[in-house]
């Protein structure tokens, strides 16, 4: 797997935070990987999810072979073969018919253990949720799959049960709440390290309301406030600015 961005803008100082959500993850996936299972990470967006799973899997890397693959339409099973003969790097063409490109891709996972990251997994129907199950089923393959993905992707898994029936695990990313929020954010980047806490719970009911992206596009602005007054330290006049761009 390449090196993750890990931030949702270009927010310079901003730290990954060791919240609940990414600490169940961590373990969920770890044990996930080590048991060659599949699993099931959803929310809504913004939630956090492809933070915490890139940094998970990135702990388990070099040691375990990563590939992350990410669909932006729906893709039919034709579609996510040639995802997967790109996210493995094969050589050569691709096979022009199901079957013999069906048996390269079977003979190249059963190499070695593999883990693959399926991201915005909201976008695959149940044609390529199937196509994953019938690859993983194969007792010659190594394979352990996360599915990442928005609500969709939760009910469409749910939907099938010859595929709902296999997610060894299920995992619900949730907004942070007010408490969570007053914890994680002064970690989260040095400008709210000092902020008076009601100023915080201020900018998360008013413009963030538990959600990560959204507070890394508010630090974002917040940051560009400071620089700008050249105040010394975040303010409820400060954050009005701020929600005016995010409005």
């Amino acid at each position: 797997m390449t090196a993750a961005t890990y931030q949702y803008v270009d927010l310079p100082d901003a730290s990954v935070v060791t919240t609940r959500a990414l600490l169940t993850a961590r373990e969920n996936i770890g044990d996930t990987v080590a048991a060659r299972a599949m699993m099931c990470i959803h929310g809504g967006a913004g939630f956090g999810k492809t933070l915490a799973v890139n940094t998970c899997l990135r702990a388990l890397e070099p040691g375990e072979d990563v590939r992350k693959i990410t669909f932006r339409a729906r893709p039919t099973a034709r579609a996510v073969r040639y995802e997967l003969f790109t996210a493995l790097d094969l050589a050569g063409e691709p096979p022009r018919h199901p079957s013999e490109f069906d048996r390269l891709l079977k003979m190249a996972l059963a190499e070695r253990p593999r883990t693959f990251l399926v991201d915005e997994a909201q976008w695959l129907n149940g044609e390529a949720f199937e196509y994953f199950r019938y690859l993983w089923d194969e007792p010659s393959t190594q394979l352990a799959i996360i599915f990442v993905g928005g609500e969709g992707c939760h009910t469409v898994l749910r939907r099938e049960p010859m595929l709902s029936s296999r997610i060894f695990i299920w995992q619900h990313f949730t907004r942070l709440t007010p408490s969570e929020v007053l914890d994680v954010i002064p970690l989260f980047h040095p400008i709210w390290a000092d902020a008076d806490p009601d100023d915080i719970a201020f900018a998360d009911s008013h413009a963030a309301h538990g959600n990560f992206r959204a507070w890394a596009q508010l630090t974002a602005h917040t940051r560009t406030a400071l620089a700008r007054t050249g105040r010394p330290r975040v303010d409820q006049e400060l954050l009005r600015w701020a929600f005016s761009r995010l409005a």
